[in-house]
């Protein structure tokens, strides 16, 4: 489509692509998201909406498997726009070993930022879609008043800010930005209330895929978010994506050991693992969280040993 054929833009929270299964989940997670990301841009086309990825397209930056990205770059045959998140780079800065930029360089991933944001013709006005991706600095509060045409502005961040629900990792202050009215930050996977700020709305959707088993991520329901242009503004939906019930997609809790029969407990607790194990060895760890601390210190930290050389980090 071109820059006046859109009617608004869609809004994808965080995918996490890769190619292993996380955390606690029983599905087959790589297709799972690939499918929900397809829906998404489906929607788009449908609907006439800019596809617009928060970040955080891939859960690792690096040596994820050819399948994967054969399957991204036949999505991405329509360009999707967006900003890159701390796992689709090994450092702080994109550079030319992280996967994305495989997928920039084919010309299927339009990279928004200060300099380069999207500009067209929504409902008949003048639209600008911009971003800030990972480590770099937001928009100032006066970035946008030399625009002189009082366009509608989105723009699409992925930082820790400071919003509620979120006081203990975030640092970032919500402000106004003079001609905004929306900034959308990615990062935080479930869905915040929002924080106004004189004309700018900061808002939390979360992402559309559900990564590990809590209790926040069974109150999530992955979805997206449509802002359609209007002649006053925008015209704003959270926009559900089909998914299975959390019980179908995550292993059941294992129930607390009790104090009696330590050692049988924990072997048996061991096979239960064996029969839920997962690729990321999630199981694994919160079993060792909960049960090492009743060994003697050299003893618990040889099994830790053990279990960190055969289990990978799924941050």
């Amino acid at each position: 489509m071109t820059p006046e054929e859109y009617q608004g833009v869609l809004l994808i929270g965080d995918p996490h692509v890769e190619g292993r299964v996380p955390g606690f989940r029983r599905d087959d997670y790589p297709r799972v998201v690939l499918e929900k990301i397809k829906w998404c841009l489906q929607t788009a086309q449908e609907q006439s909406l800019l596809p617009v990825i928060l970040g955080d397209l891939f859960h690792v930056p690096r040596d994820n498997q050819n399948w994967l990205l054969c399957e991204l770059l036949t999505l991405f045959e329509t360009p999707v726009y967006g900003i890159y998140g701390n796992h689709d780079c090994r450092e702080n800065q994109l550079n030319e070993h992280d996967t994305l930029s495989i997928l920039i360089q084919a010309g299927r991933y339009r990279l928004l930022s200060t300099e380069n944001p999207w500009r067209g013709t929504m409902a008949g006005r003048p639209v600008i879609v911009g971003g800030t991706s990972w480590g770099h600095k937001l928009p100032k509060a006066d970035a946008f008043e030399h625009e002189t045409d009082s366009p509608l502005i989105v723009w699409v961040t992925h930082h820790d800010l400071l919003v509620p629900g979120y006081e203990e990792q975030g640092h970032l202050r919500p402000y106004e930005i003079t001609g905004v009215d929306y900034v959308v930050n990615g990062h935080i996977h479930r869905r915040l209330d929002d924080v106004q700020k004189g004309q700018t709305t900061w808002v939390t959707p979360g992402n559309i895929i559900r990564r590990s088993r809590s209790d926040a991520t069974r109150a999530h329901i992955p979805s997206v978010l449509k802002l359609e242009a209007t002649a006053d503004g925008w015209r704003r939906s959270q926009v559900e994506i089909p998914h299975a019930a959390f019980d179908e997609v995550f292993h059941p809790e294992m129930e607390d050991e009790t104090e009696e029969g330590v050692p049988s407990a924990f072997i048996s607790g061991l096979a239960e693992l064996q029969s839920r194990r997962t690729d990321t060895g999630a199981g694994l760890k919160l079993f060792l969280e909960k049960n090492l601390p009743q060994f003697e210190t050299t003893v618990a930290a040889e099994i830790q040993k053990l279990a960190d050389e055969v289990s990978r980090d799924d941050e």
